[in-house]
């Protein structure tokens, strides 16, 4: 039999309704349940339980909800409620303006069906409207005054709370509710209604669905208007069943699949439908095998609405599950998504046309780019990236100084920094990355500038003509389109380079601290009960080496008229109230123990250090604690790196040691006093050098471009949500115009900064303002702005004039920071986490989903091939051949598509992504097999309601209500109360 032919009626039934074209999304509902209590002799209506996602029940006492869960239902209840809506009151679409009018059209609605008598109208009408008590109001303590006032009150007492109890407005307590900030703009409310009076012999059931939301005064407890409601008043002695049943309606309302049925339902057939689909979903939880009593916590992640929704869409009736129609769940998840990076991509084949594109697709968004900036998180973003950016300019110039005898030093890498930075964040096409020096780029300026050295070449004009050739090359491959061969790089080369990336920052974080220890070494002799004997004199130098001169240092100091007095005054000075600097400085000696003692400032740089990162880390996971309303732990969040650094910025000022500090230049020259700020590009080299520089121009061109690119794909992945498109060529084209301005100026050259860039990308990101309790908040994008990184690199500029405030940072806070940086951007890369499954016992895995389709054999293979690449790169990275590392993270690219004759497509699919030539085979086959099971489905569809159901599970039982409860002593007593205790988890 065909997929389409196993296709349950009701599953039919709902493709039809679902798939057909509407005007916009469904409203979120807002369901309230409402049980008829007793207050003293009067009667009122009790908020007992509500949903928005989640359960929330008002606890036993009264006084507070409980924490939001999943809501548990009976298979009894389920059963119940489908037998009520097939045989009870549906009104749908009802005119209604007011709840006196609805409950009057209900009641002549059961009477015209002969559901109840006539005699009965008035005290059903009276009951259901009587007062509700919402759970916002503070719960009754019923005082003398209170109770002098209900003891001298008259008969006219209980009119009072009659029909007219229910306002036509929302009271005061609604509009001021701060409960709606919970609950998503234009949301409507569906109430419910049970209880148990002494008037009815059988239940009276009514579900209403209302043409227009309506506001219906104090029935809600927010101002939300009602779409829905839902009456279930029964005889009494089964106010728990009524309850259940109560539930199962609010559980199944707050069910997105159902509540779009009940949107757009045509019949009371179309919601028995939803139901049946309804528990064709539900999971059972057998007795005995659990508590029914725990509350089940919201998940972090659910299926979302839109895959269940797709299932019954009209344009994948050939693709439609088999389990549509059959009892529980189904473990199959769907294949990853083929590897694609969009039209950014694609190669045009004429003259730049790629980069016209990228114009074209970003221009539109140019004004947002900016006005997008102005928030809150943007402040604390800028001030990490700023930190991280000034840390990383210092370090870099002043290992860029030592390699070129200062022909590029720490103002260089500054100015460098901010010139480049900015102008890529103004005009480039993914202003989300950020320009930075890299290690290759170090090594290879050490090698020219060595090798200048060696052959009497000027280095400052060979490496102008370096970068003019490298700037030409780059916008040669603009030009044609060359970027398009990004798509041969998958998850298997972004990972290894970026967890190469991230192993640096951490590497040189920690490698800073352990130097720390070699300047300042620990004093582990000193010994506390020998203080008495610790001791340091500043001692007079030997009279020999100052009263006697030779011949010709009296001769020189009788050439200058200076006498033997003014040089070194002995006889004025004394020794023993000199400091340590101003003994050494007369000539003085050091005498005694602790003279080479020093504070532990190691010590206190890696307390900083280690500090600054675990308070940010701790800070950054605090939005998921339990302190504070949601807004405090959210910005405590954003700034939780600048909250580090001052909060250990301040430490370090109140102990008041001289650990290191930033030092910035405070004034704008050249390192190098005969360097200029313009290089010459004549007259210093051979003719032929300008020719030959095209050679090692085309290493740094094919750096620049994998680095640049390969970063560029990272920052675009598809789970970042970028919803302005990338860049590619036009980043690429900026680069190349900043080499060749920064090759005129002396600068050093910059391309973009993988690890900074995804701490920008972290620190921007999007998340729902409003969720439902207990719900997680929802992932919306990345606040995607040219404005941060504009600022970021301003302030670079002139933190030369920010020199004095500057100084008062200690660099073992920035290297915290660092760390952070290089452990933060190892979040949710697939490689990292399949490195850290080698060193855990299988039944402790966590159950990540290429696990289940993967042997776990397979999967280590794939790993241990991705840690040798991973070593040599390394290696490579460490020693002189530096030099071709770019060619080996082309050769990345190799090893990944010799692993095809390795692992099956599969495979692959799962840890990988698959390369462009067998998606395209793969889409192929797709579109081969949509069109044959389109095919079957036409001529299986008329065949559908005829044939028998094919599934296990039987269909649902239908169970009159009153016949549900059968007397204690009957033989069915047992089996239904057995039955009872199978609950479902929805």
């Amino acid at each position: 039999m065909s997929e389409s032919a196993a296709v349950s009626p009701a599953a039919e039934r709902l493709r039809y309704i679902l798939g057909e074209e509407d005007d916009g999304p469904t409203p979120t509902l807002f369901t309230e349940m409402d049980t008829l209590q007793h207050d003293g002799d009067e009667l009122e209506w009790k908020e007992s339980a509500r949903w928005v996602k989640f359960e929330e029940k008002v606890e036993e006492g009264g006084e507070r909800w409980s924490k939001p869960h999943v809501s548990t239902l009976s298979l009894h209840s389920l059963f119940e409620l489908r037998t009520c809506l097939q045989t009870e009151t549906v009104l749908l679409d009802l005119d209604g303006y007011s709840l006196p009018q609805i409950i009057d059209d209900i009641i002549d609605k059961q009477i015209e069906d002969g559901l109840i008598k006539p005699d009965v109208r008035e005290q059903i009408s009276f009951i259901l409207l009587r007062k509700h008590r919402h759970q916002t109001k503070k719960p009754i303590h019923r005082s003398l005054v209170d109770i002098g006032k209900s003891s001298t009150a008259s008969s006219g007492h209980a009119q009072s709370r009659s029909m007219n109890d229910i306002a036509d407005t929302p009271s005061t307590d609604q509009l001021k509710n701060k409960f709606k900030k919970k609950i998503p703009r234009d949301s409507e409310a569906s109430n419910i209604l049970v209880g148990e009076v002494d008037f009815l012999e059988k239940p009276f059931v009514a579900f209403v669905r209302l043409l227009q939301p309506t506001m219906l005064g104090g029935l809600t407890e927010v101002a939300v208007p009602t779409r829905f409601i839902f009456i279930l008043l029964g005889p009494q002695g089964k106010g728990k069943s009524y309850s259940e049943i109560g539930r199962a309606m609010a559980t199944l309302m707050v069910d997105d699949l159902f509540s779009d049925v009940a949107y757009k339902a045509r019949d009371r057939d179309d919601l028995i439908a939803g139901i049946d689909e309804f528990l064709d979903e539900v999971i059972v939880l057998p007795p005995g095998e659990w508590d029914p009593k725990i509350r089940i916590e919201p998940p972090k992640k659910v299926t979302p609405a839109e895959k269940r929704k797709s299932v019954y869409s009209l344009n994948e009736a050939g693709q439609m599950n088999g389990s549509a129609g059959c009892g529980g769940g189904s473990d199959d998840e769907e294949m990853p998504a083929p590897h694609e990076l969009g039209e950014e991509l694609t190669w045009t084949g004429r003259f730049c046309g790629g980069l016209r594109l990228d114009i074209k697709r970003k221009l539109p968004w140019l004004p947002s780019d900016f006005y997008e900036g102005f928030h809150i998180q943007s402040i604390s973003t800028i001030l990490f990236i700023y930190l991280g950016c000034i840390t990383n300019a210092i370090t870099f110039g002043g290992l860029l100084g030592d390699a070129t005898d200062n022909y590029q030093g720490v103002i260089e890498s500054f100015l460098g920094t901010a010139f480049t930075g900015a102008i890529f964040c103004l005009f480039a096409g993914q202003p989300l990355t950020i320009l930075s020096s890299t290690g290759p780029i170090l090594i290879f300026e050490k090698l020219l500038f060595d090798f200048s050295k060696g052959n009497d070449i000027d280095y400052l004009e060979f490496r102008l003509w370096i970068g003019l050739h490298s700037a030409f090359q780059c916008l040669l491959l603009v030009a044609t389109d060359a970027s398009f061969i990004i798509k041969y790089i998958t998850r298997f080369t972004e990972e290894g380079f970026s967890m190469l990336i991230s192993f640096i920052f951490i590497y040189d974080a920690i490698k800073k601290m352990i130097g720390a220890f070699k300047y300042y070494p620990i004093n582990s002799f000193y010994k506390p009960d020998y203080v008495t004997m610790y001791k340091c004199e500043c001692m007079a130098p030997d009279p020999v080496n100052t009263t006697f001169f030779n011949a010709s240092d009296s001769l020189a100091l009788n050439n200058t008229n200076i006498s033997l007095y003014n040089v070194i005054n002995t006889t004025a000075l004394d020794w023993s109230q000199l400091s340590k600097k101003e003994c050494l400085k007369y000539g003085g000696n050091l005498v005694g123990k602790s003279c080479k003692y020093v504070p532990d400032l190691a010590l206190m740089s890696f307390i900083l250090f280690f500090g600054t990162y675990s308070l940010t880390v701790t800070l950054k996971k605090f939005k998921f604690s339990r302190y504070f309303p949601t807004k405090i732990r959210s910005l405590i969040t954003d700034f939780s790196t600048v909250i580090s650094i001052l909060v250990f910025c301040g430490i370090d000022a109140a102990v008041g040691l001289d650990t290191p500090k930033l030092h910035v230049p405070n004034r704008i020259k050249p390192t190098r006093a005969d360097r200029g700020w313009f290089v010459i590009p004549f007259g210093k080299n051979p003719w032929w050098i300008y020719l030959a520089s095209a050679l090692p121009a085309l290493l740094v061109t094919i750096l620049i471009f994998m680095d640049q690119q390969i970063t560029g794909v990272i920052v675009n992945r598809k789970e970042h949500k970028l919803r302005k498109g990338a860049g590619y060529h036009l980043d690429l084209f900026w680069v190349g115009l900043l080499v060749a301005v920064c090759s005129f100026m002396g600068l050093p050259w910059y391309v973009a900064a993988t690890v900074i860039s995804i701490a920008h990308i972290d620190g921007l990101k999007m998340e729902t303002e409003t969720s439902a309790p207990g719900e997680q908040p929802q992932f919306l994008g990345v606040r995607e702005q040219r404005l941060t990184g504009l600022v970021v690199f301003i302030l670079t500029g002139v933190s030369v004039f920010l020199a004095p405030i500057l100084k008062y940072i200690p660099m073992a806070v920035l290297y915290g920071v660092f760390l952070y940086m290089g452990v933060a951007s190892l979040n949710g890369i697939q490689f990292w986490d399949r490195c850290k499954l080698f060193l855990m016992p299988s039944k402790h895995q966590p159950d990540y989903i290429y696990l289940r389709h993967v042997p776990l054999r397979r999967v280590h293979l794939f790993t241990m091939v991705q840690v040798i690449c991973l070593a040599v790169l390394w290696v490579l990275k460490s020693t002189v051949a530096a030099i071709i590392f770019p060619i080996m993270i082309l050769a990345l690219i190799l090893v990944r598509k010799m692993l095809d004759l390795v692992f099956s497509q599969h495979d692959l699919a799962w840890l990988d992504d698959i390369l462009p030539e067998k998606d395209k085979k793969k889409e192929e086959d797709k579109k081969k097999k949509k069109l044959k099971n389109k095919d079957q489905d036409r001529d299986s569809v008329d065949e559908v309601s005829s044939q028998p159901k094919t599934c296990t599970r039987s269909a649902p039982i239908k169970i009159p209500l009153e016949q549900i409860e059968t007397q204690k002593n009957g033989s069915q007593g047992p089996a239904r109360e057995r039955s009872s205790n199978w609950s479902c988890a929805c």
